[in-house]
């Protein structure tokens, strides 16, 4: 392990130290940071009376190793992002891989170890940036998994526009895909969803665009669009506002969606519209809210393999995106800072969904998860900056088996300089 953390960081530094002196103006290496994140993860799914795996359960430590420069001086500015990853296995077996933590082949066989590199080269005129390269969006039509060891990351272009007052621009276009634990980008697809869309169909095609408009302090606007190429695109409307109420604050959010085949549909027929909301209620340490959430249309929710949704009901386990399927959620959370123990939170959120349309299950599917969410991170002391965190799932429903899932994780981000 120790060879390849060193490899790591000397293939990340060779990258660096070959285009510094090209770059080397004051700003590009006065303004830039190093940090190195350490997390250590266990991962325990527990699928009860499942016939083929029971369970997975893996234990790995990542070592993310994140170089950032500032941008050189002039009118137009450059600079240069890396991102060196290495995952180590603790403990895992090929009956119980599978968990998105260690990379493993079509046996099942998992790595001892596994590494990857992310270049980003950017470029910054005014108040816009255009990033190419290594790209990790946040984006309502496009949600890396960032659940694992490392994120799902993308290759491509993104460009950030700040230049309109109140508004932000996004728009790009991205190549390829690379799963969390995987070390191949490789062409996108659309997530099955109980294997209504045709995973076979690929596209190396996935273009973006959208903004986000500061209507007041309080109350923001935002429509995007997206288009995976000859499979499907999606429209993306939210409303965001709070306000003060009492002695606390209210807050709102709506989100919809509308998708439908793009080109010639590669994937087959897509037809979901999607409207997710939440009313939040915060006072001092004290949060409490709840939502409804409905798919209409004649196939599931769409969105990228391997990605996540932007929907309130995306759970540790569940998302509740099948045909037709409506779900009401509610979540509590509580920051103990408020009774003199800063770095302490606690959460917990419950969701049911039902009128599921599921193969052999005429929008008579069910389900309902439950969450809890624990994590402390120390405030001073020779610990100070380490984080603690375990998270645990049950989910139940009448079309798939059983889960009980726990995670645990430890993490430390070093800063470098």
């Amino acid at each position: 392990m120790k060879k390849s953390l060193t490899q790591l960081i000397t293939g990340v530094g060779v990258v660096s130290s070959g285009l510094v002196p090209s770059l080397a103006h004051a700003d590009f290496i006065k303004d830039s940071s190093g940090t190195l994140d350490l997390k250590n993860y266990y991962f325990n799914r527990d699928y009860r009376e499942a016939a083929s795996q029971s369970m997975r359960a893996e234990w790995a430590q990542g070592f993310i190793l994140g170089i950032k420069s500032g941008f050189t001086e002039g009118t137009v500015g450059f600079g240069l992002d890396l991102t060196g990853m290495l995952g180590v296995k603790l403990d895992s077996s090929p009956g119980l891989s599978g968990t998105g933590l260690l990379q493993r082949d079509s046996d099942k066989n998992v790595s001892d170890e596994y590494s990857k590199l992310g270049v980003t080269a950017k470029a910054r005129f005014a108040k816009s940036e255009l990033r190419v390269g290594y790209l990790v969006p946040d984006l309502p039509i496009l949600q890396p998994n960032t659940s694992r060891l490392f994120p799902q990351s993308f290759s491509g272009t993104q460009l950030v526009s700040n230049d309109i007052s109140n508004l932000k621009i996004t728009l790009g276009q991205i190549d390829q895909a690379k799963d969390r634990d995987s070390t191949n980008y490789e062409d996108m697809k659309l997530t099955t969803v109980s294997k209504v869309y045709k995973s076979t169909a690929l596209s190396d095609q996935f273009r973006f665009a959208g903004g986000d408009y500061s209507l007041t302090p309080n109350t923001l606007l935002s429509y995007h669009f997206a288009a995976l190429d000859s499979i499907y695109q999606q429209q993306y409307v939210g409303f965001k506002n709070n306000f003060g109420l009492g002695p606390g604050t209210l807050k709102t959010d709506v989100r919809y969606f509308k998708s439908d085949k793009d080109g010639a549909g590669l994937a087959g027929k897509v037809d979901n519209s999607a409207l997710s909301s939440r009313l939040t209620y915060q006072y001092g340490g004290h949060s409490i809210g709840g939502g409804f959430q409905q798919q209409y249309g004649t196939t599931p929710f769409t969105y990228l393999d391997g990605s996540i949704t932007y929907l309130f009901t995306e759970y540790q386990f569940s998302n509740f995106t099948q045909t037709r399927e409506r779900a009401w959620h509610a979540r509590y959370d509580y920051n103990f800072a408020d009774l003199g123990l800063p770095g302490l939170l606690f959460g917990i959120k419950y969701a049911k969904g039902d009128s599921a349309e599921v193969l052999g299950f005429n929008r008579e599917g069910r389900e309902w998860e439950r969450d809890l969410d624990l994590g402390y991170v120390v405030q001073n002391g020779p610990f100070k900056g380490v984080s603690m965190r375990w998270r645990n799932a049950l989910s139940k429903g009448n079309y798939f088996n059983d889960v009980n899932e726990n995670r645990v994780m430890l993490g430390y981000t070093l800063a470098l300089w």
